[in-house]
């Protein structure tokens, strides 16, 4: 019996593909840093049942009319504001994400800016990098303590939860706004509910965590960062769609918030010129959230096991609904 093709637009591991050739004939594309070209993804969806994606891929109504005989498509990410979904509906596509396995990782890597930007580790790196460093100052490159102080998480999911736990450990007080209150995760981690606007007024690290929708398009926009203080410092790990960038920048400019963390942007890859790398109280990087080894490895076997589970008849095991 043939075995059903599995198209892969990034190249992954051979070692974690390995286990599934037994299933699949599995191709993809060959290179890693470089997305699949969209004339190459349309040849291969239109000879694919299952497709394994990154974020990064657009997954449109041109996609799920060319594949013809396409039944599952695995997103390797969380979020899947790349596809449309109604168009998989239409198509009678199965889509999958990647909910769970990252979540810690992901945490790590937002308090570990939000480390960076309070204590200015990444200017500190550079600043010896550019053999500035010639005498020992009592205020060399201070930054602000993060122990002791209020942090405001927006969107308490799995991530955020996880970096409610982490907070704990620094002995913050902790506030989260969410679109429904969240009492068991009050009295497990001891989290306060608290109103946006009473959030960004009171805490000293705001942390975004929300999901790219409609409603969350730009909630962090030039009324928000005023309300903040001028003390706070704003981390981004969600979807830069949630920030309004101009806005960001003319607050940073106008020296209403403090410092910055962005993991994500509004649009993917920024170049050397974007104006945000130009301050030094902004770090940024290139969309790591989930970038361990480990963790990717979990995410690209879990795509797996969703399209296996799905050609098997037993039903996707992470399907987005």
């Amino acid at each position: 019996m043939k075995k059903p093709k599995l198209y892969i637009t990034r190249r992954v591991p051979e070692e974690v593909i390995a286990p599934y050739r037994d299933y699949f004939t599995v191709d993809m594309w060959h290179k890693e840093e470089e997305p699949v070209p969209r004339e190459i993804l349309l040849r291969e969806v239109a000879e694919s049942q299952a497709i394994i994606c990154m974020l990064s891929d657009k997954m449109d109504k041109e996609v799920f009319g060319t594949g013809k005989a396409l039944q599952v498509v695995a997103n390797l990410a969380v979020g899947y504001d790349n596809i449309d979904l109604e168009e998989a509906a239409k198509a009678r596509v199965v889509v999958t994400n990647t909910p769970g396995v990252l979540t810690e990782s992901t945490a790590d890597l937002g308090f570990a800016l939000l480390l960076a930007s309070a204590r200015r580790i990444v200017e500190a790196n550079q600043y010896i990098k550019a053999d500035k460093w010639k005498n020992w100052s009592p205020y060399l490159l201070a930054g602000t303590d993060v122990h002791g102080k209020i942090i405001g998480i927006v969107g308490m999911g799995r991530i955020g939860e996880a970096i409610a736990r982490r907070a704990k450990g620094f002995g913050m007080e902790i506030l989260y706004h969410n679109r429904s209150r969240k009492e068991e995760a009050e009295k497990r981690i001891g989290t306060t509910y608290a109103s946006f606007t009473k959030l960004l007024e009171k805490a000293d690290f705001v942390l975004s965590v929300v999901p790219a929708t409609e409603e969350t398009k730009h909630m962090f926009n030039l009324e928000a960062f005023r309300k903040m203080k001028q003390t706070a410092v704003f981390v981004n790990i969600s979807r830069g769609s949630v920030v309004d960038e101009s806005a960001l920048l003319e607050a940073i400019e106008a020296k209403e918030i403090a410092a910055v963390g962005l993991d994500v942007f509004a649009e993917e890859p920024i170049r050397s010129e974007h104006p945000l790398l130009n301050k030094t109280n902004v770090v940024c990087l290139p969309h790591i959230g989930s970038a361990s080894v480990e963790t990717r490895t979990k995410m690209l076997q879990l795509c797996l096991d969703n399209v296996k589970s799905v050609h098997q008849g037993k039903g996707a095991i992470t399907e987005v609904k």
